[in-house]
């Protein structure tokens, strides 16, 4: 049967719903409150909190098609992206999933009707695979589904693989993890290629489609394995491969949705080559580039941004390899979002950000790309012909300035000049390395603390509740009791402590009992309970024991008006700059609030006080702040803003309403009216990432401080420049002026001195072969003197060799000139090269005058006596 993509998509969600799944929306690229993860890799990543028994949702089977991101590691390599038939840095995973539900004779019986029943698939091409010792999924496939046992692979461990088997699925060297099995499609005999775990099974011809993992077990640190106590199941399908083979084609590359895109990329650079590699991998990282915009993700040189960034920047150079001569990556995302925006309608939402921040990244390489030919030019300056550049200049050329290594070796190549190929790929490979740590970061999962049953909050209502303590654990396991002087975590069945959550900071407070306190130096959540952290100050507390819990209500209400302002904050700025300001993030603390939106341009003065202003009316107006229960998508209806990397319920979500101005999705504890918070002052705004704002702010008494001590700094100004509040400024001016004036005049009396000493430096000259050279210790001269001593003594020499000297403090500053009629014979970078390895330094320039530094004083005199002996063999 053939589908559109978009078709296709919509059968596996409807199928799956039918057999009572929940329809799960996709999660962002970027993982929620997971540290092991760069991006979302999989289906299951959304669900993982569930499946490992840290969270509990209103249904315990769901389907999704969600958006995922591999740009790097052992099967991903950037670089193949484009080159091959199934490489990407962007696809969709189709899953199903069960949690505690249905298991593997369902799980298959689900899958095998879909492939076959839905979307007509011939059974004759199907094969799977199962694990070596299972022997349940072996029987199910061969007596219930009818799979001829010669198409039935059992495949065993593989001791080289990262987590020890293959068919044999883990979440990471601890956690959950199970058996699986593997659906393949036989692409035909004409296709080279042998079936899964034969010699020949890395060719073509049978392709995996489809895993379905059986979650059975938990694996501890010691490698023993735990039965869980409710197996589930985890699948995932990839959507391009699927398609692939209902459309009739061999490479994802050549079904509708990519078709599409390569076509306009094509137009976008103006060739008609529609089966040049270079079109697929811009229409693969257009899709990439424009989901991770579209979920907060901005270029920069670290983290997630930096994988961005060196997508945009492949994407670009493959354009100008097609000859295109002007930004062209940024035109793409009106194809991209015909596409797709119909299943992902945030592209269409956010498609202006995309566009804008795709089109300053494309103009800012170009920028780059031109300084790092200038680099080039003077790395070269500094060989000969058929000599080699090193592997670390080529390398720097491609990490900083995102040169590739091949266009370096083409600007080269007429000049004779190689590339250190061996060293680049050391530099690289030690990179890949880096990538691949800083994307694994290996939580021991049986060691994160789980809370059985649900901790009740009633923090909304009161400050102060009587509990029963129903856990305690201290260094994360489980005990009995605590006593006097033991820090660790207390699990009530009712409590008024708000557990961090949102940007929200946790409560603190205490928990009393009859002869004892528990200090509550931090409040967390742990699945559906509630974690008080902290110390026992007095006395003993037991499981089963019944206590007062209290929260600091002083610090509560100051967290409270920060919380409330940020609501306020977010309304304003979208109102001044754009709906295309979103909330990235925020803390919300007692002292202070911090606040990360999203914009491409640095705040002007004037606009930090207009919305600064925007809020303290809205703080004026004393506002009604009311909450409403909702479901998730009536609150979405009702105009309400969900908050960036936010998981809510989708049964129940909690609407914080301030007048008319705000409305947004927030679990946190707020003021009863805006005319509570006081006074908001704005501290500072700056930039985190590309297109990434911070502002940080402060409320109530901190904001009140806040003022009083800018008051008392600039009376003390006005003090020490004899003003007064209103005229500090202007006697600052006046200061700096004359300041100005001075260092202007100390500046010309040391370039005089300079040319007074160089002027007796003349009687220094010496004679080598027939040719003047100048070598000279200019004591107490300034580094940046030398230059302009450097060149009047070239002038009076008119022909002939100098070498300079000074040292400031604990630093020597070299340089060098050559007039022109030798530089055939020295070259000045190669001299003062000579004379900075003798001073713990190095340095380097054109032929006729270079520059350089060192750290080791004392070692002048010596360097520089040694200038004569060398200049003796080259003169």
């Amino acid at each position: 049967m053939r589908m559109t993509t978009s078709e296709l998509r919509n059968a596996f969600l409807e199928y799956f719903r039918q057999q009572g799944h929940q329809v799960v929306a996709s999660s962002s690229l970027v993982p929620h409150n997971d540290p092991t993860l760069l991006f979302t890799n999989a289906g299951m990543n959304q669900f993982k909190d569930l499946f490992l028994g840290l969270e509990q949702r209103a249904y315990n089977r769901a389907v999704s098609s969600q958006r995922c991101v591999r740009a790097g590691g052992k099967h991903n390599d950037l670089e193949n992206v484009g080159y091959t038939a199934r490489h990407h840095t962007f696809f969709e995973m189709l899953g199903n999933f069960s949690f505690g539900d249905y298991f593997k004779q369902d799980a298959i019986r689900f899958a095998w009707e879909f492939l076959t029943g839905v979307v007509k698939l011939p059974k004759e091409k199907l094969w799977v695979t199962v694990y070596e010792t299972d022997d349940e999924a072996f029987d199910i496939w061969s007596q219930e589904i009818g799979v001829p046992v010669d198409r039935i692979v059992r495949i065993g461990d593989n001791k080289g693989a990262q987590y020890a088997s293959d068919n044999f699925w883990t979440m990471g060297d601890t956690g959950p993890c199970g058996p699986c099995t593997e659906i393949f499609y036989d692409h035909g005999e004409h296709i080279w290629g042998g079936p899964p775990g034969s010699p020949e099974e890395d060719g073509d011809r049978y392709i995996e489609i489809w895993n379905l993992v059986f979650m059975q077990f938990n694996r501890h640190a010691d490698g023993t394995m735990e039965p869980l106590p409710k197996p589930s199941v985890d699948t995932g399908m990839g959507l391009e491969r699927i398609a692939t083979i209902l459309q009739g084609v061999h490479s994802n590359y050549e079904i509708d949705l990519f078709q599409a895109l390569i076509k306009a990329a094509a137009d976008a650079v103006g060739t008609s080559d529609l089966d040049n590699k270079s079109l697929r991998v811009i229409a693969d990282h257009i899709r990439s580039c424009s989901f991770l915009i579209a979920d907060g993700v901005m270029p920069s040189n670290e983290g997630r941004g930096y994988v961005l960034r060196r997508i945009i920047r492949r994407a670009v150079r493959h354009g100008r390899k097609l000859g295109a001569d002007k930004t062209f990556f940024h035109t793409l995302v009106a194809a991209l979002c015909e596409q797709m925006g119909e299943a992902y309608p945030e592209l269409n939402t956010q498609r202006p950000i995309i566009e804008k921040v795709l089109r300053l990244e494309e103009e800012q390489f170009a920028r780059t790309l031109d300084r790092g030919l200038q680099l080039l030019e003077d790395a070269i300056a500094e060989l000969g012909e058929g000599t080699v550049l090193p592997g670390e200049v080529v390398f720097k050329l491609y990490d900083t300035y995102g040169f590739p290594a091949d266009l370096t070796a083409d600007v080269l190549r007429d000049r004779d000049i190689s590339i250190d190929e061996a060293g680049f790929e050391t530099l690289m490979q030690q990179q890949r390395e880096r990538a691949k740590e800083a994307s694994n970061f290996g939580v021991d999962y049986s060691k994160t603390i789980k809370v059985d049953g649900a901790t009740a909050f009633t923090g909304y209502e009161h400050l102060a509740q009587p509990g029963k303590v129903t856990a305690l654990f201290k260094d994360g396991e489980p005990v009995n009791a605590l006593i006097a002087g033991e820090e660790g975590a207390v699990v009530l069945d009712t409590t008024p402590f708000y557990a961090e959550s949102g940007g929200q900071v946790g409560d603190a407070g205490v928990i009393r009992m009859d002869d004892g306190l528990f200090v509550v130096k931090d409040t967390q959540k742990a699945g559906s309970g509630i974690l008080h952290l902290g110390f026992m100050e007095l006395g003993t507390l037991e499981v089963g024991e019944e206590v007062s819990a209290a929260v600091d209500g002083a610090r509560r209400q100051a967290t409270a008006l920060n919380h409330s302002v940020t609501h306020l904050l977010h309304a304003s700025l979208r109102k001044l700059l754009g709906e295309h300001v979103t909330q990235k993030g925020s803390l919300v603390e007692p002292e202070r609030l911090r606040f990360d939106f999203s914009h491409l341009e640095a705040m002007s003065a004037q606009e930090l006080r207009e919305v600064e202003d925007m809020v303290n009316r809205d703080i004026r107006a004393n506002l009604p702040v009311s909450t409403r229960l909702m479901d998730l998508e009536g609150a979405k209806q009702a105009g309400a803003t969900a908050l960036f990397g936010e998981k809510y319920d989708e049964n129940e979500v909690r609407v914080v309403a301030m007048g008319e101005v705000s409305t947004e999705l927030c679990g946190g504890t707020h003021v009863g009216r805006t005319g509570d918070i006081g006074l908001f002052k704005i501290l500072s705004e700056s930039g985190i990432a590309a297109g990434v704002r911070r502002i940080e702010a402060v409320t109530g008494e901190a904001a009140l401080a806040y003022l009083h001590q800018l008051d008392h700094e600039i009376a003390q100004a006005a003090s020490l420049v004899k003003g007064d509040t209103f005229s500090v400024s202007a006697k600052v001016r006046q200061v700096l002026d004359r300041s100005r004036q001075l260092e202007k005049e100390i500046e010309q009396l040391k370039g005089k001195l300079a040319a007074q000493a160089g002027a007796s430096l003349l009687e220094q000259v010496r004679d080598i072969n027939g040719n003047k050279v100048l070598v000279a210790n200019l004591e107490g001269v300034d580094a940046k003197s030398l230059r302009g001593t450097l060149d009047d003594l070239k002038s009076k020499l008119q022909s002939g060799v100098v070498v300079l000297g000074t040292v400031s403090g604990d630093k020597v500053s070299l340089i060098a000139g050559v007039t022109k009629d030798l530089t055939g014979k020295v070259k000045a970078g190669e001299l003062v090269n000579m004379v900075a390895q003798q001073v713990g330094g190095k340095g380097g320039g054109r032929p006729d005058m270079a520059q350089a530094g060192g750290s080791e004083p004392a070692a002048l005199p010596a360097a520089l006596d040694s200038v004569t002996s060398w200049l003796s063999e080259r003169l």
